[in-house]
């Protein structure tokens, strides 16, 4: 198994080495958890219920990290420490060393609390290894996870993968990386039959003994560069989700190197490889024949026959190819953990898939307009260019590291025109320059065409939008889109990089690109 991107030392102390249940020994544990965020919250508050010494740590001292604060020091929190000299060394905890770091997803490895702590051999776990720890608890059932990790396409398959199991009769539920942190989900009254578990590859860095009933890698595609490392480090951390797995390391077959990763992983003997294909499937694959979704891995002769298990109109109102990828992943998943064809149908059906993911936003004058503002990196808008023959194309924001080449070469001859949002477009407009020079390129952030002559290019006015401003920057592209798409394009929002640049987050870029189609369309 790939693991040169974790150099977080990994042999338990015998003192964590007895933590792995809920009634293990925790009362005396001495943890730092690093953040207080929604998983960071969930992890301290699951600790100092376990009965752990704790002491929480935040660079950010806001009114709403100082709420948090309150709440867990009423609870029973050692210390809580804010502000911007929180997190730059190890703190004692309860006047000794901790045993252990507990790290919310979004720290990187090379952070200086967690740096440190990797010096002095102080073992550093994730909130997902505290919830495997805790996921058996005497006196109540014990949960199957099936783990989902990739570039992109997770929220859609845990969130099919949910309903599948929930068609079946199963109790299920969505966690993880998707925003209900999982040991939220250990302490609900609710006795869960399956967690269908989101995973980031930040998530898996910090993971170790995790052993999942099932696991799935979508794809892999450049992306959190800036966060691993290079990208080899980052797609080892992906392949982490195999390690452990017992019954179906699912993976995609249309993609080099993917079944490679299965191979490498260290899995429960017994466990197989099945494979998920847009295609005719293989032996031990599901996918498509003719508009139909078939299992040729869950049935008994799989040699000579298949399972149909759902139709590709059962994916949803635009059934583009990855979303009918992502919804053969789930279904292989969820047939691994016993369901039934019928099952994985009726899920499939009653899955509503979440805002922001290929989103039809409105119709006029022969013009669809498309929000997927999820589509993070090229990976992701790649997926929803192919989708569209004719496309206006609104995309930009921070780019992660990442490249565009690949991105623009393959789809130049679908774009009638490109309107760029954000303010850390240059990999981008150097991409577009090169190789699409005859694709107008429109600037809605005020000022990106100052030193920059695009050919073709319409550059703006100067309006006095603040740069910063997304919302008003979304209104001009929202604009700008419109004056250049005709009958039969689609207007597609899907910017290929992130949103923290102008908005909050991709689902505030999602919601103001809505808000100036309907403003803009007089809706």
């Amino acid at each position: 198994m790939m693991h040169a991107s974790n150099d977080n030392p990994v042999l338990d102390s015998p003192r964590l080495a007895e933590l792995t249940s809920w009634d293990a020994p925790w009362s005396g544990l001495r943890a730092v958890v690093a953040g207080i965020g929604v998983s960071g919250f969930a992890a301290a508050d699951t600790l100092i219920e376990l009965g752990a010494l704790v002491t929480v740590l935040d660079s950010r001292d806001t009114e709403r990290n100082r709420q948090s604060a309150d709440t867990l020091k009423i609870v029973g929190a050692s210390d809580v420490v804010l502000g911007p000299d929180a997190m730059t060394d190890v703190p004692d905890v309860a006047g000794a060393r901790p045993d252990v770091v507990i790290t919310s997803p979004g720290f990187p490895p090379t952070h200086p609390l967690l740096a440190a702590a990797r010096e002095e051999g102080i073992q550093i776990w994730g909130d997902v290894e505290l919830a495997w720890r805790v996921n058996r608890r005497a006196g109540r059932k014990t949960p199957e996870w099936v783990c989902i990790t990739g570039t992109n396409g997770k929220t859609t398959t845990v969130g099919m993968t949910a309903s599948i199991l929930q068609a079946a009769g199963l109790k299920a539920v969505a966690v993880g990386n998707v925003g209900t942190p999982i040991l939220d989900a250990l302490r609900d009254p609710v006795e869960y039959d399956v967690l269908a578990v989101e995973l980031s590859s930040f998530q898996l860095h910090w993971t170790y003994s995790v052993s999942p009933l099932a696991s799935v890698v979508l794809n892999v595609a450049q992306d959190h560069v800036d966060w691993h490392g290079s990208f080899e480090n980052y797609r080892a951390d992906k392949s982490r989700v195999y390690e452990n797995t017992r019954v179906a390391c699912v993976y995609n077959a249309e993609q080099d190197g993917a079944e490679q990763l299965v191979e490498d992983a260290d899995v429960i003997e017994g466990c197989r490889a099945v494979g998920f294909t847009t295609q005719t499937p293989g032996l031990s694959m599901v996918g498509v024949v003719d508009d139909l979704l078939v299992d040729r891995a869950f049935v008994a002769d799989r040699a000579t026959t298949a399972a149909e298990i759902g139709s590709i109109a059962d994916t949803g109102s635009i059934p583009t190819r990855h979303i009918v990828a992502n919804a053969l992943a789930a279904a292989a998943l969820a047939r691994a953990a016993g369901v039934s064809p019928e099952a994985v149908r009726d899920g499939l059906r009653a899955h509503r898939p979440g805002e922001h993911r290929i989103q039809l936003v409105a119709e006029s004058d022969g013009v669809r307009w498309i929000n997927d503002s999820k589509a993070t990196n090229p990976h992701a808008a790649q997926a929803s260019l192919s989708a569209f023959d004719s496309v206006v194309w609104i995309a930009g924001g921070l780019s992660k590291g990442v490249t565009y080449d690949s991105l623009v070469e393959r789809n130049a001859d679908r774009l009638r025109a490109v309107v760029v949002i954000g303010t850390d477009d240059a990999a981008l407009l150097a991409a577009l320059s090169r190789l699409a020079p005859s694709v107008p390129v429109l600037a809605a952030t005020p000022g990106l065409d100052s030193t920059t002559d695009w050919p073709g290019s319409a550059g703006p006015e100067d309006s006095g939008i603040d740069p910063s401003d997304g919302h008003a920057v979304m209104r001009r592209a929202v604009r700008l889109a419109r004056e250049h798409a005709e009958p039969k394009d689609t207007v597609l929002m899907a910017p290929a990089a992130a949103s923290m640049d102008q908005f909050a987050d991709y689902a505030d870029r999602g919601n103001a690109f809505m808000h100036g189609v309907h403003e803009e369309l007089g809706f």
